[in-house]
C-alpha cells in the first residue's frame, strides 16, 4: 500500500542549526522566539517547531487543543501543570528529556535557571489559549493563534 507524503516531506532535506529562523510569535511574551522546522503549523497535519525562552521569562497558564511531544534541546525546561502559575510546582527537565502533553492540559513554563529551547512535535493546527485573558500578549483574549511557515 502506498501512502502519500506529508507537505514538505516528499524529498530529503535537512535543517542545520545555523539555518533555524527564529521569529517573534504574537501569542508569546515579546522576548520568546519560535522557529518552524517542518510542516505548516497553521494547517492540519504534522509539524515540528522550536521555542526559545530567555532566562527568567514565564509563560502563564495556557493550553493547546493538540497533543504535543516536547523534546528539551538545551537549557532546563521547567513546566508545571494547573490553572494557576505556581513556581513551587514546576518540574525541571534537562536536555534530552521528552515530555508528553495531552491536548487541553493546562500548564505553564518558566525559564527559571536560564534560557531553554524545546522542540515541539504535534499534529496541527497549532492552538494556544491562555486561561486568564489578561495573560495573553495578543491582548484579545483566548483564541487560537497559528504561526505561518517562514518565507
Amino acid at each position: 500500500m502506498l501512502t502519500a507524503h506529508q507537505p514538505g516531506q516528499a524529498v530529503f532535506r535537512s535543517v542545520l542549526p545555523e539555518q533555524v529562523e527564529w521569529q517573534p510569535f504574537p501569542a508569546f511574551p515579546p522576548a520568546v522566539r519560535l522557529a518552524v522546522m517542518v510542516g505548516q503549523p497553521a494547517e492540519p497535519g504534522p509539524y515540528v517547531i522550536r521555542v526559545k525562552v530567555p532566562s527568567g521569562v514565564k509563560l502563564m497558564p495556557h493550553r493547546h487543543p493538540e497533543d504535543r511531544i516536547y523534546t528539551v534541546m538545551s537549557g532546563v525546561f521547567y513546566v508545571g501543570l494547573g490553572d494557576q502559575f505556581d513556581g513551587d510546582k514546576v518540574e525541571a527537565y534537562p536536555p534530552g528529556s521528552v515530555i508528553v502533553l495531552p491536548g487541553n492540559t493546562s500548564h505553564f513554563h518558566w525559564a527559571k535557571s536560564g534560557e531553554y529551547v524545546t522542540q515541539v512535535t504535534a499534529i496541527g493546527p497549532l492552538g494556544l489559549e491562555y486561561l486568564d485573558p489578561s495573560d495573553d500578549p495578543r491582548g484579545r483574549g483566548p483564541h487560537q493563534q497559528n504561526p505561518q511557515q517562514p518565507k
